[in-house]
């Protein structure tokens, strides 16, 4: 993959979005665009999150890449219309973030969901046989119920999988792991909210976040520049226009769908409405 590069300079301040479903992709393209911040020596980064969170591995390998960047660089987060579960997690590797007031955020918890069709194909005669090296190989499989060692083997994996986000937000925020716990039961709430929780440290729009970054690092807000770190479009999308390729909404579908097949029976750290 080529990136295009900035001029050389240090009066600039890296931009990387966080958008959608974070999932193997969005790890790539801001583990890439993270390396990028670090090369060119950006003193300071806004990242801009809007996502419902997604895979926990994914999650957490972007939060691991951030907190290492932060021995070189200021990173303000800025959460949009939504940042919640994986993208909270991803904003705790930021070193001050700022949500607007009506932000959904929260959601700090663990989901895992596996589909139960057992019903379905005892109505249309079809039944499987498994062979298997030990009694759980087909734990979560679609054509049966959980047995209840199975629940409990599920259940231990994601609260082990809970407790890592919630110690994960309690040392970012500097609050107690017992706090966290208190509003870390799965719901949602506002950036208003967040303030008083603790879990933001200030209210206010992505404008007023960049002149944050910019003020951390001794530059003047009016005049800094701000550098989008963005992953090129492919050739075709330069040449047409937008309307021209798939629906935006299908598209949206499409990749909405590839996501819950790829990540059923997984761990996820994922706002679901």
């Amino acid at each position: 993959m080529v990136w295009p590069f900035p001029p050389r300079t240090t009066k600039q301040i890296a931009r990387i979005e966080v958008n959608g479903a974070i999932a193997a992709d969005t790890r790539k393209r801001v583990l890439k665009a993270l390396e990028m911040v670090e090369e060119k020596k950006f003193p300071a980064l806004l990242l801009r999150i809007d996502s419902p969170g997604g895979t926990v591995g994914d999650s957490q390998e972007i939060y691991t890449a951030l907190k290492k960047l932060q021995e070189k660089v200021k990173i303000v987060a800025s959460f949009g219309n939504i940042s919640a579960s994986g993208g909270v997690y991803i904003g705790m590797g930021a070193n001050h973030i700022m949500a607007n007031p009506g932000t959904i955020t929260g959601s700090i918890g663990v989901i895992l969901r596996g589909n139960n069709l057992e019903r379905l194909l005892d109505k249309i005669g079809v039944s499987f046989k498994v062979i298997k090296s030990g009694p759980y190989k087909d734990i979560l499989s679609f054509d049966r119920e959980l047995t209840d060692s199975e629940q409990h083997i599920l259940q231990e994996m994601i609260d082990t999988t809970y407790q890592q986000f919630v110690e994960t937000v309690a040392e970012a925020r500097k609050l107690d792991v017992e706090q966290v716990k208190k509003f870390a039961d799965g719901r949602i709430f506002t950036g208003q909210q967040a303030l008083a929780l603790g879990v933001v440290d200030r209210l206010g729009t992505e404008e007023e976040a960049k002149k944050w970054a910019a003020e951390l690092v001794g530059l003047n807000p009016e005049k800094t520049k701000f550098y989008n770190i963005e992953e090129p479009k492919p050739l075709l999308n330069r040449f047409l226009g937008r309307n021209q390729l798939d629906n935006k909404r299908i598209s949206t579908a499409l990749n909405w769908i590839e996501f819950e097949l790829a990540t059923n029976g997984q761990p996820l750290w994922l706002y679901r409405p």
